[in-house]
């Protein structure tokens, strides 16, 4: 069973930072994913912030480029997201999702598709104020 634990949220002030992490076992399960991170506000649907793919290629929403950044180790069980310079409307729920295909590469979609991610950690709350 593909498990992922996000942590690091947190309540920061506008031009702070956070480091999110999500522990995972996707890696273990199958060497083709993508993995990312999600965020949701109330009333809102789900958004893709940022997605990584095994074969290293990377995607972001248009508002957080330039100020986050998506990484893994090198085992590949832990999947981070460093934000800087946040802003009040980064505040939200985060999520870290993980999409496992049929083929041997996932390539990212974007906007991201929430509905071919299968496996979802428990989100983490990033309060950002003003």
């Amino acid at each position: 069973q593909v498990r992922l634990a996000a942590s690091g949220g947190g309540a920061v002030q506008a031009g702070g930072s956070l480091r999110l992490s999500c522990a995972h076992s996707v890696y273990s399960y199958s060497s083709s994913y993508c993995i990312g991170w999600f965020r949701q506000t109330p009333g809102k649907e789900r958004e893709g912030v940022a997605v990584i793919s095994n074969d290293g290629s990377t995607e972001y929403r248009d508002s957080v480029k330039g100020r986050f950044t998506i990484s893994q180790d090198n085992a590949k069980t832990k999947l981070y997201l460093q934000m800087n310079s946040l802003k009040p409307e980064d505040t939200a729920m985060y999520y870290c999702a993980a999409e496992i295909p049929k083929g041997p590469v996932c390539s990212i979609r974007w906007p991201v598709p929430t509905e071919y991610f299968q496996y979802w950690g428990q989100g983490t709350q990033v309060t950002v104020s003003s």
